[in-house]
């Protein structure tokens, strides 16, 4: 299996010194292709990094922790925050909002501190928009079979609703050429590896 797997760019620029701000890292991946598992591995081997916690208005999945995984808070909520221009992105994935606060990430890029967000295709355009100078990760699955066994492994969806996330998952893949980076996950270890390759040459950079 052909593995695409392009280093940072040693040109790029960067900042270092006590007023340094934080870089901004955006892992985008159709569902179930495993970013969020990636992301885990990258912040176990950089502890002093941080994840921006998401917004959702879905129910939690087995296991999930509120603030953890995301705040989970209701519609009325997640659209008072829309009103109030609450989120620096928000989006509505498969009858769900999802959005990222503002503030939180301001307040960690002023502090100095470097920042991964694991995020949807629409997301990234968003916070890219904002932050043009972050580093856009793309995680693409092996195969589209592959990545229809995982959501099924997963489970949850009935076949009209595995329908749909399998076609959003291709439109999604068709927008990997606009990320900076694009890695496959066809082997777990040697993707989390790749990740970390990635986010290290910018950090040194």
């Amino acid at each position: 299996m052909m593995t695409i797997f392009q280093q940072p760019d040693k040109n790029a620029s960067g900042q270092s010194g006590p007023h340094r701000r934080g870089r901004l890292f955006i892992v985008s991946a159709p569902s179930a292709a495993g970013k969020t598992t990636l992301c885990a591995g990258l912040l176990e081997r950089l502890p002093d990094m941080v994840r921006s916690v998401s917004y959702t208005t879905r129910a939690p999945r087995p296991g999930e922790q509120n603030g953890v995984d995301y705040y989970f808070i209701d519609e009325k909520q997640f659209r008072a925050g829309i009103d109030t221009n609450r989120w620096v992105e928000w989006a509505r994935v498969h009858g769900n909002y999802y959005g990222t606060a503002a503030d939180a990430i301001e307040e960690k890029l002023s502090a100095g501190i470097d920042m991964v967000l694991n995020i949807d295709v629409q997301g990234a355009d968003q916070i890219h928009a904002r932050y043009p100078d972050s580093v856009r990760i793309f995680i693409l699955p092996p195969s589209l079979e592959e990545l229809r066994r995982r959501l099924e492994t997963r489970g949850g969806d009935d076949p009209a609703a595995m329908d749909v996330r399998m076609a959003a998952a291709q439109q999604e893949m068709a927008r990997r050429h606009d990320f900076d980076h694009v890695i496959v996950n066809d082997d777990l270890d040697t993707a989390i590896d790749q990740l970390i390759a990635v986010v290290a040459g910018y950090r040194s950079s």
